[in-house]
């Protein structure tokens, strides 16, 4: 009786003269390319920038206000706070310097702190250009949605990070399938994230800018869709590889929003 091959050399000498002598099998797919190792995660650079700069303006308002606590209201309004009438009177940078000021100590605290936890996250997956501009892009909806909702004067970077709950929300949605029961479970996570923290705005009326919350959520959402990444699942290697493209039109999308933010503060009536 002849021998079988029961060495993974022998095998493989086996399967070489045979593959020679006979052809290669039609049945066969064709070898997958070889696996690209994976790249280090990238560094969350303009969220720690963000940081610093919130922090560095923060210390500013504070010292020239003369009280580290809680920085003086006209301070804040001399260097950029959402106040309506000087919005329609043309100061429309306003919509924008307000996402970088805050009222007092806890105020910086709690939006330090969600953007330190949302930001790393939302950078890695949508790079580094494309989370400034949902950051930015979010603060100004929520700047806007203030504006025409609500005739009180507003500091704060919190529409911004409501925009990057609605941008992190809407990128597991767009990819619940390609990350199965884990995509959806953050769906429904980050929903529930968001609507606690409005219900908990809205019963504080008077305390927290609501509009400015919802309207950050909101442009989060939008911005989302038009950037962020969608995943696939490449079943030719082992363990699948999962690839990340971006929409091809997205900065487009992205540009046409921010246009449309910019009619409706001519268009709109400020509260």
């Amino acid at each position: 009786m002849a021998r079988q091959p029961n060495e993974p050399d022998e095998i493989e000498e086996f399967l070489r003269r045979a593959e020679r002598e006979f052809g290669r099998r039609p049945d066969l797919p064709e070898e997958p390319p070889p696996r690209p190792a994976p790249p280090p995660p990238p560094r969350p650079v303009v969220t720690y920038s963000l940081l610093w700069v919130i922090g560095i303006v923060y210390v500013l308002t504070s010292v020239l206000s003369g009280s580290f606590f809680q920085p003086a209201f006209p301070v804040l309004v001399a260097l950029g706070a959402k106040v309506n009438d000087r919005i329609a009177n043309g100061e429309v940078w306003r919509l924008l310097t307000a996402v970088f000021l805050h009222a007092n100590l806890i105020h910086i605290f709690f939006n330090g702190y969600a953007l330190s936890v949302l930001g790393p996250e939302a950078e890695r997956f949508y790079g580094h250009g494309r989370f400034l501009a949902l950051y930015l892009l979010s603060g100004l909806g929520g700047s806007i949605a203030s504006y025409a909702l609500s005739p009180a004067p507003a500091v704060g970077a919190s529409g911004a990070i409501f925009g990057l709950i609605g941008g992190l929300g809407i990128f597991y949605y767009l990819n619940r399938q390609a990350l199965g029961e884990f995509g959806r479970n953050q769906v429904r996570g980050i929903a529930a994230i968001a609507f606690i923290n409005l219900l908990i705005g809205f019963a504080a009326q008077g305390v927290i800018d609501n509009w400015g919350h919802l309207g950050g959520l909101v442009s989060g959402v939008l911005i989302g869709m038009a950037l962020s990444p969608r995943l696939t699942i490449d079943m030719r290697f082992f363990p699948p590889l999962l690839i990340r493209r971006f929409p091809a039109q997205g900065w487009l999308w992205a540009m046409a929003i921010a246009l449309v933010m910019m009619v409706l503060v001519r268009l709109v009536t400020p509260a």
